[in-house]
């Protein structure tokens, strides 16, 4: 079998990003947006190793105010990918608002299941909470900083977790997340700052390093295991049709 690519499960990328540039990457790619508009933009692209996501950032004020539950469910439809969505204490929107959305996001998906990366800064029981009232499938806590009673709580409601270099500047945070429910992130350009000139999309060698050392395992192990990951949840939220064709073909190969 072919090397296996590795898995960015959360970045951010501009959508008139040229094709080529996002083929050069040599990596599956999930591309998160900040908001429907955004979303409706890049849902015109077809891409063969990025799947581009449904999102509504919490931190955004035009974004939350322009949500539209209808809409996000029309174009939830299109993709295996919702990112960004969730709750943040820092923001300017007010936690009402917030917690609306995400509720009415919620209802979608537990009809329609996605892989979803959510954002939980400074909220994190909030949001464990919300997604025990309203349990979905496919849940993947973007850049974790839950504690160890937060994480087994949220590991119990089913969820995986996205790790990135920023993290790794506090161990403990990866060590403490189950192997089998991990994936790697970059949320580029904002969790690899430390990466230097060298970061992109996709670079998530550094993560797959620290995984493999705190599970004493090589980084050709962890990137298999994170394959496998990648694959339960498409099975979970049987949404694997609306990958592209050759991350398809890879998840069926690994």
């Amino acid at each position: 079998m072919n090397r296996l690519p590795p898995i960015d499960l959360h970045a951010h990328i501009e959508a008139d990003i040229a094709a080529s540039d996002l083929t050069d990457l040599g990596a599956l790619v999930f591309a998160a947006t900040r908001s429907l508009d955004e979303a409706e933009r890049v849902l015109q692209r077809s891409d063969g190793w990025t799947v581009w996501g449904v999102g509504c950032h919490p931190g955004l004020v035009g974004a939350q105010k322009a949500f539209e539950a209808d809409r996000f469910a029309a174009l939830s439809a299109r993709t295996a990918y919702v990112s960004e969505v969730g709750l943040d204490g820092k923001s300017r929107v007010p936690m009402e608002t917030q917690r609306a959305t995400l509720a009415a996001v919620l209802r979608v998906l537990q009809t329609t299941p996605r892989i979803t990366s959510i954002h939980s800064f400074a909220a994190t029981d909030a949001v464990l909470d919300c997604l025990a009232e309203r349990p979905i499938h496919g849940a993947v806590l973007h850049w974790w900083l839950g504690d160890a009673m937060q994480t087994r709580r949220a590991a119990d409601l089913g969820c995986f977790f996205s790790v990135n270099t920023a993290m790794l500047r506090q161990p403990d945070l990866a060590s403490r997340l189950p192997l089998e429910r991990v994936l790697p992130e970059t949320d580029h350009p904002f969790g690899d700052r430390s990466g230097g000139r060298g970061r992109r999309p996709g670079k998530v060698d550094d993560v797959e390093q620290a995984l493999a050392r705190i599970h004493q395992l090589t980084p050709e192990e962890v990137r298999r295991i994170t394959w496998r990951n990648l694959g339960e949840l498409t099975r979970n939220t049987r949404c694997g049709m609306l990958l592209p064709r050759q991350a398809r073909v890879t998840l069926a190969a690994s």
